[in-house]
């Protein structure tokens, strides 16, 4: 049997933290083997390396190894891609096409980003782990295969499966031995030599000198988190051996490569502190709902006090509390309330007649029991609206077009006037 060390120089992995060479350990012990292994790991530590260990270690070696990325296939075509399909399944389905199950018999399939496949294709992918049985696509005959199947996820499966994203006897089916791979931030000794590999790779590739960092750059280059992990890290050495002329990197121009220096320190926010967070929003929204809906009860005992009454004046000083809590001063609505009461109020041949016809009980906010009106008929012909435009063309032309004086002498504010001249069109 292999040594790690061996492996590593083997399958160009850089690195001596003690999680990834126990990773790599469980990867040898378990490649003799059928076992179905799950790779777990944040997206770009490098999962797709282990199934390629157990591939080339196994006694299947010299079947064929075939990747899937289940999270780039797409919902509608994934059981046609994994399991084939027969000829007129489907629309497009022009020939019998044999699927990566029936191509790799004898040999190992690797199913990256196995947490992405949708729930039908967990049910046929159970029924493979289970007896190594399979349809295709628009068949009712079953088919053998023998595969050994390798998964890898960077989603939590714990959480997958509360949600009902993902089934939970698969998981376990796929992870009779799990291996996980520790992300860059945890292999702080390992950064520096990945960067040094990296740079003299791409100064290979690129036929450029080797960039060298600075001390201040190097301490940078350890402190920094590395959310995309190897990919980002070889992504940015990449960068800086093709963009920069001068081929000594200090800290400020690494600095210009690494997005969101200043947020990147990790933060640990427990489930119970997003309960709670997400209780109190809830009681906020509540509580906004519960006054608006008490505000609106109270605007509609105000507007039926006002057509009961025809005195909106008297209205205005009987319920002047309940006017101010329904509307701020200087709120916009507030003057057009105003502006009606005082219309209202100085007009006395504009009179309107309420006829109450009994109809189901009502209740407001407050429990007090009213009736709505149910018919309003107006004794004049001439509308408030057209009153109301009358009026104000009538100041304008006395006024010659002077807003001001027009509406000192209407009895509005200025700002209503302008407001009335847009919506008329004046």
């Amino acid at each position: 049997m292999e040594n790690v060390q061996t492996i590593k120089q083997r399958f160009g992995i850089i690195g001596n933290n003690p999680k990834l060479n126990r990773a790599i350990e469980k990867a040898i012990q378990v490649a003799p083997t059928d076992i179905s292994v799950l790779v777990t790991g944040e997206s770009g530590v490098g999962k797709e390396a282990i199934p390629k260990i157990i591939h080339s270690l196994s006694h299947r070696k010299h079947g064929k190894y075939i990747a899937v990325n289940c999270g780039a296939i797409p919902e509608g075509t994934i059981d046609s891609e994994l399991f084939g399909h027969e000829k007129g399944a489907f629309t497009g389905a022009t020939q019998t096409r044999s699927g990566y199950f029936e191509v790799a018999d004898g040999g190992t399939i690797f199913l990256d980003e196995v947490g992405e496949l949708p729930l039908p294709t967990q049910v046929r992918l159970l029924r493979v782990l289970e007896n190594g049985e399979f349809l295709k696509v628009g068949s009712s005959t079953i088919q053998k295969t023998n595969v050994r199947i390798v998964a890898a996820t960077n989603v939590n499966m714990a959480e997958a499966i509360q949600k009902g994203k993902f089934r939970e006897d698969l998981y376990y089916r796929l992870s009779t031995v799990e291996i996980n791979l520790p992300p860059l931030r945890e292999r702080n000794e390992d950064i520096h030599l990945l960067f040094r590999k990296f740079a003299a790779d791409f100064a290979q590739k690129y036929k450029m000198p080797t960039i060298r960092l600075t001390d201040d750059a190097l301490q940078l280059l350890l402190k920094y988190h590395w959310g995309g992990n190897i990919r980002q890290l070889r992504n940015v050495a990449e960068q800086i051996s093709v963009l920069e002329q001068h081929r000594e990197i200090n800290s400020a121009t690494l600095r210009g490569y690494l997005p969101d220096l200043g947020n990147n320190l990790p933060a640990v926010v427990g489930a119970s502190k997003i309960e709670s967070d997400f209780s109190t929003e809830r009681e906020i929204l509540y509580k906004v709902l519960f006054d608006l809906q008490r505000d609106v009860n109270d605007l509609k005992k105000l507007t039926l006090e006002l057509l009961k009454s025809g005195n909106a004046e008297s209205v205005q000083k009987e319920h002047s509390g309940l006017i101010n809590k329904i509307y701020k001063p200087n709120d916009r609505v507030f003057e057009e309330l105003m502006d009606v009461v005082e219309d209202t109020s100085d007009d006395e041949t504009d009179r309107i007649e309420v006829i109450e016809v009994p109809v189901q009980n009502n209740y407001n906010g407050n429990g007090d029991k009213y009736h709505f009106a149910e018919e309003i008929e107006e004794e004049e012909t001439l509308s408030l609206k057209d009153k109301e435009l009358e009026l104000i063309k009538k100041a304008l032309e006395k006024n010659q077009g002077r807003r001001k004086a027009a509406a000192e002498e209407l009895g509005l504010s200025e700002r209503t006037l302008y407001r009335k001249i847009k919506q008329y069109n004046l």
